[in-house]
């Protein structure tokens, strides 16, 4: 088998006939001014071709970059997102389908979950709260319920202050008196 030699992309033009010769011989000319006057001068001749590449390249890499940052952005929600499901899930309260309904507000709309006494007293006064999740509504202490607030305060649907009279009946102290003239 018989080698052919490798023609260079001018000889190639030249031999299609794509270029002519006197195109080929301006370019070398071109080529070789330039290249002594970069160095003669020292002086770097721009060419636009080489610049707008690289401020392409530039725009590529800033694109990528803020389509990186938006990706993060999306995995760091969804972590969150995930982080207050398992919360919620690890610290609910068992709602009771016998017990009494608590209604409460929800997107303007009247949503009822059904409690025992107990869950409802402490749901009336601040002591827990309701969480909205995808699949549905949960109980959850009001500790926890602050928690997911500061994670994300659209899932806290229900959690009431905690009234005075509320924090009176839970202290244990509440029946002692504190003398006025006692120095600490």
């Amino acid at each position: 088998m018989k080698k052919t030699p490798t023609l260079s992309l001018q000889d190639q033009l030249l031999k299609s006939g794509l270029a002519s010769d006197a195109k080929a011989k301006q370019v070398k000319t071109e080529k070789r001014k330039q290249a002594k006057v970069q160095r003669n001068n020292g002086v770097e001749v721009v060419d636009e071709i080489k610049l707008s590449a690289e401020q392409a390249r530039q725009q590529q890499a800033e694109r990528d970059r803020e389509l990186n940052r938006l990706k993060q952005q999306a995995e760091a929600q969804k972590a969150l997102a995930a982080q207050i499901v398992q919360i919620s899930q690890l610290n609910r309260i068992e709602p009771d389908s016998n017990g009494l309904a608590y209604q409460f507000n929800h997107q303007n709309k009247v949503k009822t979950v059904y409690v025992s006494e107990k869950v409802r007293e402490a749901l009336i006064n601040g002591r827990a709260g309701i969480i909205g999740l995808d699949s549905g509504y949960e109980i959850v202490p009001a500790e926890i319920a602050r928690k997911i607030q500061d994670r994300d305060a659209s899932r806290v649907v229900v959690l009431n202050q905690i009234s005075q009279a509320t924090l009176a009946e839970d202290d244990p102290y509440a029946d002692y008196q504190i003398p006025d003239d006692l120095m600490w």
